[in-house]
């Protein structure tokens, strides 16, 4: 498997530029930060749904998941507390794939990320179906740290980093935004870093 562009380069192959968006610094850690603590995952339990406004809602089960098509894509990311690290290589599904077959009903316009412990975080479905976006099991060949989000995270490079939500479980599509859980808590519902859309001025 290749690596496939990540946040640094745009749709049509060209440079993403700046790559260091306004008011972040490069760092080569990763910090860890997340809300509550962090759940306890029993694989044998474990399952991924795509469900809402699809023609066939899928479930997967740990297994199944892995049976899927994999890539890998190597993309940047940008946190909205103002650090950025590059070339995170990540392997997993692509969030396309996973919604492409439970079939997306023409009236979905957004996906709501569901993840453990009742954490959402939402989207408008064009940007779900970036070629960048993944489901990722793995970080920089190694399977996910449980604090960064094991056994499967979103990753969504062209937005701050809190859009990709750890320990997923659920995709739902729906026909209205429903705002996540940070944006219900003040931070801003598209998060496009190179605009610095941090905040809400709702």
């Amino acid at each position: 498997m290749n690596p496939e562009p990540g946040s640094a380069d745009t749709p049509d192959g060209s440079r993403q530029e700046p790559r260091l968006p306004p008011g972040q610094v490069l760092t080569d850690k990763w910090p860890v930060l997340h809300h509550g603590s962090m759940p306890k995952v029993d694989l044998a339990r474990w399952d991924l749904r795509v469900d809402g406004l699809v023609a066939d809602p899928v479930r997967w089960t740990w297994e199944e998941f892995h049976a899927l098509p994999r890539v890998q894509v190597r993309s940047d990311i940008h946190c909205v507390t103002r650090w950025s690290r590059y070339d995170n290589l990540w392997e997993g599904v692509a969030a396309a794939e996973a919604l492409r077959r439970a079939g997306i009903k023409p009236e979905a316009r957004f996906a709501i990320v569901h993840a453990e412990q009742g954490f959402t975080a939402n989207l408008p479905l064009a940007a779900l179906l970036e070629p960048d976006v993944l489901l990722a099991d793995t970080h920089d060949g190694r399977p996910l740290a449980p604090e960064h989000g094991w056994p499967l995270r979103l990753v969504v490079p062209r937005r701050y980093f809190w859009k990709s939500a750890k320990w997923v479980r659920r995709i739902e599509l729906a026909t209205a935004d429903r705002p996540g859980f940070w944006e219900q808590n003040g931070y801003h519902n598209d998060a496009d870093p190179w605009r610095e859309e941090r905040f809400s001025d709702w």
